[in-house]
């Protein structure tokens, strides 16, 4: 069953595209992520069943492999463990199933840090014009989707609504300051090459990626947010990759596809709202989310 938004007895933050953020307490939040699925940057208004559930945990999984590496906000994303620690949930134990997760509070910085192993989209389009990334001088001869080593350090700044816009790492110095960009440059790209080592026997490609982090009132920078899911990250088949030409990715990729012909053919403008979905498009956008969660944990996705 498909969950479009939550309503849980705890105060209500923020409500994103896909995730609804509740106050716990001074110290602690709790993320859920929904079934909402946005494209183009506008939210459709039929959800895909166990999205939310594949964010999740898969985030979940992502910090339990990084271990010591990396610092980051979660407590707990088991239902069981989470309405034990905020037992006014004990009612919402089904509604937050899978989807939950308990974090530490922290404050955000306001820059997005986005690591570029490959060269597709966006980055592709702005090569291919100017031969830069962001304004910045990339070397000559890339083809489209090919490999970038080393991976490629892009920061952006985070928006309300709308597009990220892509800005120089020495704009992120003037916001953040150089020590504290150069520390999360090093953690974006410790946790990427670990993801990237970690997908590559599982026959996945993860061509980029975005990572959030936060400071504790201690100064601690923490990873927060999701990590290395479809919707934060751009995975490919290793068996069909070739540069030169567009991948197909495990994420909502038949979604964009349907409303790329319903825009080509006149039938959508690219503004809310979108079109109806059809049951195969949203089913078929379902498997492939629960594909990747497969390819990389090795298991099923369980909900509970």
């Amino acid at each position: 069953m498909a969950m479009k938004s939550s309503d849980l007895p705890l105060k209500r933050i923020a409500r994103g595209k896909v995730r609804d953020v509740y106050e716990v307490d001074a110290d602690r939040l709790l993320l859920v992520a929904t079934d909402r699925v946005s494209a183009y940057d506008v939210v459709m208004a039929e959800p895909i069943p166990l999205k939310g559930a594949v964010l999740t945990q898969l985030s979940a999984w992502w910090f339990g492999q990084l271990g010591e590496a990396v610092q980051h906000h979660m407590i707990s994303a088991d239902g069981d463990a989470i309405v034990a620690a905020v037992p006014a949930l004990a009612r919402h134990r089904g509604e937050i199933a899978g989807r939950a997760m308990l974090c530490r509070r922290c404050t955000v910085f306001p820059i997005e840090c986005v690591i570029r192993g490959y060269i597709p989209g966006s980055a592709w389009r702005e090569y291919a014009k100017a031969g830069t990334l962001a304004g910045e001088t990339l070397p000559a001869g890339l083809k489209e989707s090919g490999r970038l080593d080393p991976p490629i350090f892009s920061p952006a700044t985070k928006a309300e609504s709308g597009h990220d816009e892509n800005i120089t790492v020495g704009r992120m110095r003037e916001v953040l300051g150089a020590e504290v960009t150069a520390e999360l440059e090093r953690l974006a790209r410790l946790v990427y090459g670990k993801g990237r080592d970690i997908a590559a026997p599982r026959g996945i490609i993860i061509a980029d990626t975005k990572f959030e982090f936060g400071h504790t009132a201690s100064g601690g920078i923490l990873l927060i947010d999701e990590v290395l899911t479809p919707d934060s990250s751009r995975f490919w088949p290793a068996d069909g990759y070739a540069p030169g030409r567009p991948q197909p990715s495990f994420d909502k990729q038949p979604l964009r596809d349907w409303l790329d012909v319903e825009r080509h053919a006149g039938r959508w403008n690219g503004e809310a709202p979108a079109p109806a979905l059809p049951t195969e498009v949203v089913d078929a956008t379902s498997r492939r989310y629960l594909e990747a969660y497969r390819r990389l944990t090795g298991r099923e996705l369980v909900v509970r």
